[in-house]
């Protein structure tokens, strides 16, 4: 998602995350691939891969785009074959309905965070649940092992300043394993909340891309251990259970933190990197550009 929004601002046009959960929320999932289900991309590939899918959905596609091959889409798929229904669901008998991304918005996430409802346990999608806190990456692997760690299953993890700037370059550290003291008790799954990417094949009830990020002073930056947070896939809701008023007031004491290098290419990338809703480019590479050729210096 994040990489179409920024090829998008490159050529001039603009899409947003609300795009894809108008778009694609209510499509359903067609794939028994791990982690939604149980094979993986081999045995996808020997079903017939991304033309079968594609041929499934055409319906929902611009078969007259012209494609890279000099081809449209249409011809492109037009001898697609599946070859095994079992790993590549019709669309008249999938193998999870609605499972596109959900954006959520909220006190929490005014200009949006996303999750992947296939991916995650159906009974969190309505949870709330205490916050426990950890500052950044760094805190979190120090804290998460600990067993006088003040967490349960119930509670919402929440990991900081992993977004475009915090990181700083967005990793994949969103899908926070769990405590040992909870996998001891044999839960799977807990819900997670960051300004972090994950994996496509990571498995979990994790909320991400939150915008604005902890380190650009989105309100994700000012939540505190024991805070009670509210997660609502069904009405896109993601709530900081605080009052407008608390909320402000944090918010007008939070101060940034120092740049992890105030020169160089580091420097230039943190002060222009765009956030999560906006395809994290850097700022002054959106928008149509003509193709520059480079004068002559003899």
């Amino acid at each position: 998602m994040i990489h179409l929004i920024a090829m998008a601002g490159r050529i001039g046009l603009k899409l947003t995350v609300e795009d894809f959960d108008r778009l694609g929320s209510e499509m359903p999932c067609l794939v028994n691939l791990q982690p939604s289900g149980k094979y993986l991309m081999e045995d996808f590939c020997y079903a017939g891969g991304l033309p079968a899918v594609m041929k499934e959905i055409a319906a929902d596609l611009h078969l007259d785009a012209i494609t890279a091959n000099g081809k449209t889409m249409g011809e492109n798929i037009a001898g697609a074959e599946n070859f095994n229904q079992d790993v590549i669901k019709p669309l008249n008998a999938p193998f999870m309905e609605k499972a596109g991304i959900a954006v959520l918005r909220g006190n929490l996430s005014p200009r949006g965070a996303v999750i992947k409802p296939s991916a995650a346990t159906p009974a969190l999608m309505v949870h709330t649940g205490r916050a426990v806190v950890f500052e950044d990456i760094e805190e979190f692997h120090r804290l998460i092992d600990d067993e006088s760690l003040d967490v349960d299953e119930t509670c919402v993890l929440v990991l900081k300043n992993c977004g475009p700037k915090g990181y700083p370059g967005m990793a994949e550290v969103g899908n926070m394993p769990l405590p040992p003291k909870v996998l001891r008790k044999g839960i799977t799954d807990m819900v997670r909340l960051s300004d972090a990417r994950m994996s496509g094949t990571a498995y979990g009830t994790v909320i991400l891309h939150t915008a604005p990020e902890a380190a650009a002073g989105g309100p994700l930056a000012v939540v505190r251990n024991g805070d009670m947070i509210e997660l609502d896939v069904p009405n896109r809701r993601l709530e900081l259970k605080i009052s407008d008023e608390e909320l402000n007031r944090r918010l007008s004491e939070w101060k940034a933190p120092p740049p992890p290098l105030d020169s160089g290419y580091w420097k230039l990338y943190v002060d222009h990197v765009l956030q999560a809703d906006e395809g994290v480019d850097l700022d002054f590479l959106v928008g149509r550009r003509g193709s520059f050729v480079p004068r002559d210096n003899h």
